[in-house]
């Protein structure tokens, strides 16, 4: 009876398992693939592409952004900002005169961490709470110049300021 028992299950383990992947026959919207930032191509332009993070509030002003139509004048100014602030989150651009991206900063307030970062913490600091984070990130054409967490961690009534790499690497502490 055992013996029997086990052949049903691995049949219909067997037969099931073809239908278990979906098939997708509409087209591929870009919307589902992760971006990474590019660099210039070109003397002429750029292209801005988001970084890979997780929290749906930088993926939104990202979105944001790369939806917005930016009409510039390029008359009379050597360069121009573009600037894009919701709810502790900011990001801010630089063009040239002929409309070449030269640089972006972004700052966001309270992100969801990387695993990576949350683990590092929590075994370099047992016992340590973090209280306070923002995420920086600044491309000059095409560049990553920072890529970084700055974060509050406590303690009782001790408290200390971590930059820390995506990667959970702990770049300064005080």
């Amino acid at each position: 009876m055992k013996a029997y028992l086990n052949v049903i299950i691995l049949f219909f383990g067997l037969t099931t398992l073809p239908y278990s992947q979906t098939k997708n026959t509409g087209p591929l919207s870009m919307k589902k693939f992760s971006a990474v930032v590019m660099k210039s191509i070109g003397d002429d332009f750029a292209v801005y592409l988001p970084d890979r993070n997780t929290d749906p509030k930088v993926k939104a002003l990202h979105n944001n952004f790369i939806t917005c139509d930016l009409v510039l004048n390029y008359e009379g100014y050597e360069t121009y900002l573009a600037y894009m602030e919701i709810k502790g989150r900011s990001l801010a651009t630089t063009y040239n005169e002929n409309g070449k991206l030269l640089r972006v900063i972004e700052n966001y307030k309270d992100v969801i961490l990387p695993s990576k970062v949350i683990s590092e913490i929590y075994k370099k600091f047992p016992g340590w709470e973090i209280v306070n984070d923002k995420y920086v990130y600044s491309q000059n054409e095409g560049d990553i110049i920072k890529k970084q967490y700055n974060l509050k961690i406590k303690k009782g009534n001790e408290s200390r300021k971590l930059t820390v790499h995506p990667n959970g690497e702990i770049i300064t502490q005080n």
